[in-house]
């Protein structure tokens, strides 16, 4: 683990809490445009999350109706019941985005699978990325608006769902994040700048309860967000 890294863990928190934890469950709102051009508008606005920390597994409560719930993993996400009937499923999720466009519409399975492997992402950093096989290095700093930020670049192995390879993670002098750099597969690869705000300590944890997607155009950030995520609630076991 790389000095910069190191500092980041602990400013969340620390290694050891993230060890001993096994879930986190928050009430969550995702809004923003996209989802209205993807034919999805309103399906997270208002949604429970339970994240498993040491594996790849999310559920949302009340996805698409009350008493339903949607399970993201990696290999398969499904609409069930409470009494876990499934109503729909697919299975390797990622080839279903192969040729799709800006304009390509989706389907609630399509808003699962981002949904699920972005949220499981967000809620288990900066503790994921200290898996043996994310590979991280320091970059240069930069300084946005006459703020000293210091850069993390990670690159994730074929087995961790996540939104590219290669993501750039900054973070102020505290430690905390305050901005990750992508360019999403199921979105085309196009890049974005995720910014992170409110940060909430919960149970010894530091979470961005606060975060907007903003694309960039020409290396310029557009002006307005394409998704926003609101943590309402948070509580960790």
């Amino acid at each position: 683990m790389n000095e910069l890294l190191k500092h980041v863990v602990e400013a969340h928190g620390g290694f050891q809490r993230w060890y001993e934890i096994t879930v986190i469950r928050a009430a969550v709102s995702i809004n923003g445009p996209m989802w209205g051009r993807r034919g999805q508008e309103g399906i997270l606005s208002q949604v429970g999350i339970t994240a498993h920390v040491h594996q790849q597994h999310l559920v949302f409560t009340d996805f698409t109706a009350p008493g339903l719930r949607g399970v993201y993993t990696p290999r398969r996400v499904a609409v069930e019941d409470l009494d876990g009937n499934v109503l729909i499923e697919r299975h390797t999720p990622r080839e279903a985005y192969k040729g799709q466009t800006l304009a390509s519409t989706w389907d609630v399975l399509h808003a699962l699978y981002f949904a699920g492997y972005s949220m499981w992402n967000y809620l288990t950093t900066p503790y994921l990325l200290t898996h043996p096989d994310v590979t991280t290095e320091e970059l240069e700093p930069w300084q946005p608006s006459g703020e000293r930020w210091r850069r993390l670049k990670a690159v994730f192995p074929p087995r961790i769902a996540t939104h590219s390879a290669e993501q750039i993670f900054s973070y102020d002098e505290s430690g905390l994040l305050r901005r990750h750099d992508y360019a999403p597969y199921v979105m085309g690869d196009r890049p974005v700048a995720h910014r992170t705000e409110a940060h909430r300590t919960i149970s010894g944890l530091v979470f961005p309860s606060y975060r907007y997607v903003l694309p960039l155009v020409d290396g310029r950030l557009a002006p307005d967000p394409v998704i926003t995520v609101d943590l309402i609630d948070i509580t960790v076991d």
